[in-house]
C-alpha cells in the first residue's frame, strides 16, 4: 500500500499525541437532515484546522475521530480546551448541543512519509505507529462528553506548564481518576482529566471491554466474599473498629459545598447557628476543603439565582457542578420523640442521590452542639480522614460558643460583611460578644471589620481579648489570630505565621495569599510564586489579589506579557477598567504612549491613596526616559495628602527626583526629618515598619546628595529602633546606609565587605547602585561593570519592587538607564 518509494521511518521521536471525537455525530446527521449535518461538518472541520494552525499541531487521521500530533503536551492541551470551548459556541449558534471527549498522552512513536503513489490510491501523507498511539486513543473512548483525560505523564507535563495558557491555566480544574489498565498496554496506568469550569464534567471515566479501572485487592468481588466471611465470624463489633469506607471516591483536599440547614424543629434559633456549628466544625478538618460564602455567592451570581433565594440541596448541587466540588454536605434539624435529631446528607451533586447519611441526638437544645460535633466527626472519618486527625479537632462548644444566640448573631455578622453591610456586621458581631464575652472568633471577626474599615486602634482590644482566650479556638483559627496579632504589632513580619497556616490549611487562602505578599515584598520571587498560584484558584473568591502578585512576580522576573495578562485578569475580577500597575508593566516594555493611555483611563483619583500612585507611574514614566524635567513636572500635579505618613512620602518622592537629578537640597531633607519624629515618637503605632522604611530612606537619599551629617545624625538616633524591627526588608535597608556610611568615610572596602553578604538574590535593586559606587572608588572595572550589568539585565526588577510602597521605583529605573562610567 506505500508503495516502493516510501520515506524510510525517522528515528523515534518523542510527540504529544491526542485523540479528539464529536459526540453523537450519527444523532446530529438525524437530527439536522443530511445538508445541514454536512454544513456543520465542515465549519468542524475548518475549526479544527485553524486551531491547529494556532497551536502549531499536525493533523495524521480522522476516522471516528481525528488523531493529532504536537511538539509540546502544552500546546496539545490548549488545542483541546480551545476546541472544547468553540465547540459551545457553534453549538450555541446553532440551538443545538455538541460536545467532544479528547484524550491526551505523551510517548515515542515511528513516524514516515508514504509515497506520492501511495497517498493518490488514498493512503494517509503521514503513517505513525507505537504503542502510545493506543494508549492515547483508549483514553479518547473512555471520556465522557467534554472531558479531557490525560495520562500521568501528560498531566505531569502540562500542569508545569499551564502558566503558558495565560488566564486559563489559572483557572483549570485537576483530577486524578486512579488506575487503568488498557487492553494491548502494559502495565497500570494513572488517568488524570482536565479541563475548565462549566465544561468539564469531573466524573470518573466510564470503562469498557478494553479499559477496566485498577480496583484494590478489597474490593475485588472474591475478596469481597471472602471479608463478608471474616466479618460474620468476628461481629459487628469488631466493624465498628475499623475505619470507615468512603461512600464515593473522596480525595484528601477535596471541596464540598455546605447548603442551608433544614431546620424542621420549629424553632428559628437553629436557622443560621446551626450551619455556622457545622462550618466551624468541618473547617477544623486538613483533610476537608469547604467553599467559602463568599465563593458560593459569586457562583450563585453567575447562575443568576435570585438573590433571597437559599441554599437548598438542589441549588447547593448546582453551585458544587459548577465549581467542581466534589459534593454537597446537606445538614438538617428535627424533634422527635422528646429529643431534637442532628443529621447530615452527603449529596452527589452531578446525581443528586444521597450516598451516606449520619446521625446524632440531642437531649435539649444546649446539647445541640455536642451533636454537631458528634455527627461532623462521624462524616469525617466516612470521608477517609483518620480518626486521630478527627479525635485532635476542639470540642465544637470550646471551638466556638455553647450560646446558640452568640453563634447566630456571629453568623448573621459574617453574612452582612460579605454583603459589605460594615455596620450592620458590626453591631451583629457586639451583639455575639454581647452574649458569650468569651467567644473568640466574634472578637476576632470584629478586629477584622476594624482593621478594613481604618480603625486600627479599635481592633487592639478585640485582637487582645481573642488572644486571652485563644485556648478556646480551633488550631486554624489560632493560627489565624497569631497572624494578624503580629500584623498589627509595632515591629511586625508575619511572614512564618501566615505561611504556617498555608502549610498546614492549604485551603486557607488567607494565609496562601498572605504568604506570597510577604516573600514578594523580600524579593523572594521563585517562592512567592508558588503560594501565589495556590492561592489565584477558582475556589478563592479573593483570587484578584494573588493574580496580582503573579502579575508583580512576572514583572520582577522579566516575563513582561504574562504580567500584562495578570494584571488585567485581576482588573476583571475586581470590577475595573484599568489599573496603575498594567501602566508599570508597559512602562518596563517600552511602550510609553500605551502607559500615558492607560494613565489617562485611570482617571480622578478615588482616595489620597490612589493619588499617590498616579503621581508615581507619571515619575516612573518619566525617569524611565531619563526625562528630569519630566519627573518633576509629574510632581507639580496638585497632591495634597491629608495623613501625616503620606505627606512624607510624597515629600520623599520629590527627594528622590532631586537625587536622581543631582540638584540635592538639604533643606527639604532636614523639613522631611522635621515631619518624620513625630511619627516615630510612639513606638507601638502599627505602621512602624512603614515609617522606619521611610527613615531608611531618607538617610539613603541623604547619603546619595552628600548630606552625610544629616544621615549619620538620624542614623544615630534611630539605629536602636531600626534593629529591633523583625522585617528583613529593613534590615537589607539598614546594611545599605550603612555601607554608604563606609563609602562617605572614604572606606569603599568595608562598604563592600557589608554588601557581599546580603547578595543572595533578595537583595533591593539600590544594593546594587551602592555596591558599584564603592567598586567605582576601588577603581576595580570588572566588578563595576558587572554591577552595570545586573541592573541592565533587571528591569522588571527595577520596577517591581513593592517594598515601601513602591517608593524606590523611580530611582531604580533612573540608575539602570543613566549613564554609569568608572571615572577616578
Amino acid at each position: 500500500m506505500n508503495g516502493d518509494t516510501a520515506h524510510p521511518p525517522q528515528p523515534p521521536l518523542l510527540k504529544a499525541l491526542l485523540f479528539i471525537d464529536l459526540c453523537d455525530s450519527l444523532g446530529l446527521v438525524a437530527q439536522l437532515g443530511d445538508s445541514m449535518a454536512a454544513e456543520l461538518f465542515q465549519q468542524h472541520d475548518r475549526l479544527v484546522l485553524a486551531l491547529l494552525q494556532n497551536r502549531h499541531g499536525q493533523q495524521v487521521d480522522r476516522s471516528d475521530g481525528v488523531f493529532l500530533l504536537f511538539e509540546r503536551p502544552i500546546d496539545a492541551l490548549g488545542f483541546a480546551l480551545d476546541y472544547q470551548r468553540e465547540l459551545l459556541v457553534i453549538g450555541k449558534q446553532r440551538g443545538i448541543e455538541l460536545s467532544a471527549r479528547a484524550g491526551l498522552h505523551v510517548g515515542e512513536v515511528l513516524t514516515w512519509d508514504n509515497s506520492a503513489e501511495a497517498v493518490r490510491a488514498g493512503a494517509k501523507p503521514v503513517e505513525v505507529e507505537g504503542l502510545a498511539m493506543p494508549m492515547a486513543a483508549r483514553l479518547m473512548m473512555l471520556a465522557w462528553p467534554g472531558q479531557i483525560l490525560l495520562s500521568s505523564v501528560a498531566e505531569s507535563l502540562t500542569r508545569r506548564a499551564s502558566a503558558a495558557l495565560g488566564d486559563r491555566g489559572l483557572r483549570l480544574l485537576w483530577k486524578s481518576h486512579g488506575r487503568w489498565r488498557f487492553k494491548a498496554v502494559p502495565g497500570a496506568q494513572d488517568i488524570f482529566e482536565v479541563g475548565e469550569v462549566g465544561v468539564t464534567p469531573l466524573r470518573m471515566p466510564r470503562g469498557n471491554a478494553n479499559s477496566r479501572r485498577v480496583l484494590p485487592l478489597w474490593r475485588r468481588p472474591a475478596a469481597i466474599a471472602a471479608q463478608l466471611v471474616v466479618l460474620a465470624t468476628v461481629g459487628v463489633g469488631a466493624w465498628l473498629l475499623l475505619r470507615p469506607v468512603p461512600a464515593i471516591a473522596f480525595a484528601e483536599r477535596d471541596w464540598v459545598v455546605l447548603a442551608d440547614v433544614e431546620n424542621a424543629s420549629g424553632e428559628a434559633l437553629f436557622d443560621h447557628s446551626l450551619q455556622r456549628a457545622v462550618l466551624v466544625s468541618l473547617e477544623q478538618s486538613r483533610y476537608v476543603n469547604v467553599l467559602s460564602t463568599s465563593k458560593v455567592t459569586e457562583s450563585r451570581d453567575l447562575l443568576r439565582v435570585p438573590s433571597g433565594q437559599g441554599l437548598d440541596r438542589e441549588l447547593a448541587s448546582d453551585v458544587a457542578a459548577r465549581e467542581g466540588a466534589r459534593m454537597v454536605v446537606a445538614p438538617a434539624i428535627r424533634q422527635s420523640s422528646g429529643h431534637y435529631l442532628v443529621s447530615v446528607d452527603l449529596l452527589d451533586p452531578t446525581s443528586r442521590a444521597v450516598v451516606r447519611s449520619y446521625r446524632a441526638k440531642a437531649g435539649t437544645s444546649t446539647e445541640v452542639m455536642a451533636a454537631v460535633d458528634d455527627v461532623v466527626g462521624q462524616l469525617r472519618a466516612g470521608l477517609g480522614e483518620s480518626v486521630a486527625s478527627v479525635q485532635q479537632s476542639v470540642p465544637l462548644p470550646q471551638a466556638s460558643t455553647a450560646n446558640l444566640q452568640a453563634l447566630k448573631s456571629f453568623a448573621l455578622a459574617e453574612s452582612a460583611l460579605g454583603r459589605r453591610r460594615f455596620s450592620e456586621s458590626a453591631k451583629l458581631y457586639e451583639a455575639a460578644i454581647d452574649a458569650d464575652p468569651d467567644f473568640a472568633m466574634a472578637h476576632i471577626g470584629l478586629a477584622k471589620l476594624l482593621v478594613r474599615l481604618e480603625q486600627r486602634a479599635e481592633a487592639q482590644p478585640h485582637l487582645a481579648r481573642a488572644l486571652a482566650v485563644s485556648q478556646r479556638l480551633p488550631h486554624r483559627e489560632r493560627l489565624y489570630l497569631k497572624a494578624w496579632s503580629n500584623e498589627l504589632s509595632a515591629d511586625s513580619w508575619p511572614l512564618d505565621d501566615w505561611r504556617a497556616l498555608a502549610d498546614i490549611y492549604p485551603d486557607s487562602f488567607a494565609g496562601l495569599s498572605n504568604t506570597s505578599w510577604y516573600l514578594l515584598t523580600d524579593n523572594r520571587y521563585e517562592d512567592a510564586e508558588r503560594y501565589a498560584i495556590a492561592a489565584a484558584v477558582p475556589q478563592d473568591p479573593m483570587r484578584a489579589y494573588p493574580i496580582a502578585h503573579l502579575g508583580w512576580i512576572q514583572l520582577g522576573t522579566n516575563r513582561y506579557d504574562d504580567a500584562l495578562r495578570s494584571f488585567k485578569l485581576s482588573e476583571t475580577l475586581t470590577g475595573r477598567a484599568a489599573s496603575d500597575p498594567r501602566a508599570d508593566v508597559l512602562i518596563a516594555m517600552r511602550r510609553y504612549k500605551d502607559a500615558q493611555a492607560l494613565l489617562t483611563q485611570l482617571g480622578k483619583p478615588r482616595d489620597e491613596l490612589q493619588a499617590l500612585m498616579n503621581v508615581r507611574v507619571r515619575l516612573l514614566l518619566a525617569a524611565d526616559q531619563d526625562d528630569c524635567t519630566g519627573m518633576r513636572d509629574a510632581l507639580s500635579s496638585e497632591l495634597l495628602p491629608e495623613s501625616a505618613d503620606f505627606r512624607v512620602h510624597a515629600a520623599l518622592m520629590q527627594a528622590i527626583v532631586d537625587t536622581g537629578c543631582q540638584q540635592g537640597d538639604p533643606k527639604a531633607l532636614a523639613d522631611i526629618a522635621g515631619q518624620l519624629r513625630p511619627l516615630l515618637a510612639p513606638s507601638s503605632h502599627p505602621s512602624m515598619p512603614d515609617r522606619i522604611l521611610r527613615l531608611l530612606s531618607l538617610i539613603y537619599l541623604a547619603q546619595r546628595q552628600g548630606d552625610h551629617v544629616l544621615a549619620n545624625r538620624l542614623l544615630a538616633e534611630y539605629d536602636a529602633r531600626v534593629v529591633q524591627q523583625k522585617n528583613p526588608v529593613i534590615g537589607k535597608w539598614r546594611t545599605m546606609v550603612l555601607a554608604m556610611q563606609e563609602i562617605g568615610r572614604g572606606a569603599p572596602q568595608q562598604a563592600v565587605a557589608l554588601l557581599q553578604p546580603m547578595m543572595d538574590d533578595s537583595e533591593p535593586v539600590q544594593a546594587h547602585v551602592a555596591l558599584r559606587e564603592a567598586y567605582r572608588l576601588l577603581g576595580d572595572g570588572e566588578q563595576f561593570q558587572k554591577q552595570n550589568e545586573w541592573l541592565f539585565e533587571n528591569r522588571g526588577r527595577a520596577i517591581a519592587e513593592v517594598a515601601n510602597t513602591q517608593l524606590m521605583q523611580a530611582l531604580n529605573v533612573h540608575d539602570t538607564v543613566s549613564d554609569a562610567t568608572l571615572r577616578r
